[in-house]
């Protein structure tokens, strides 16, 4: 399992969000959409509630579904970071958690979708968070 935890609505006071990924073709891949659809319960909730996880690093960050016309929901996902709202933003933590949430993702969509080749690819890219994996 990797270290992603699903959690209910955090307190945002004294927080502010930072976006940290925006993906506008979730369903470019249906199995993308359905795992947010079925994790998220959004074929119920919509856009009445948005998704939060807390990464490795202890951070919270809130995911906000997309929806265009014509388009199958979600659409779109945007990831941002709830942080202090006087504290800087840890670009190392961020990737950590971002890389780990990615994981999160493709073990739960299953299937021809693998793990390995999501750290394979990031080795191969060279990504520096990473290093030190087998």
């Amino acid at each position: 399992m990797t270290e992603v935890e699903v959690i209910e609505r955090p307190s945002l006071d004294g927080k502010r969000s930072a976006l940290v990924l925006a993906e506008d073709r979730v369903g470019h891949y249906s199995e993308f959409r359905e795992f947010f659809i079925r994790r998220f319960s959004l074929d119920t909730n919509g856009l009445s509630k948005s998704g939060y996880f807390r990464g490795p690093s202890g951070a919270i960050y809130s995911l906000v579904f997309v929806g265009r016309s014509g388009e199958p929901f979600p659409d779109g996902l945007e990831v941002y970071a709830l942080v202090d709202a006087l504290e800087p933003l840890s670009e190392e933590d961020v990737d950590t958690d971002l890389w780990a949430f990615l994981r999160w993702m493709i073990q739960g969509i299953g299937g021809e979708w693998k793990v390995e080749d999501l750290d394979a690819t990031g080795r191969l890219y060279q990504l520096p968070f990473l290093s030190g994996r087998g």
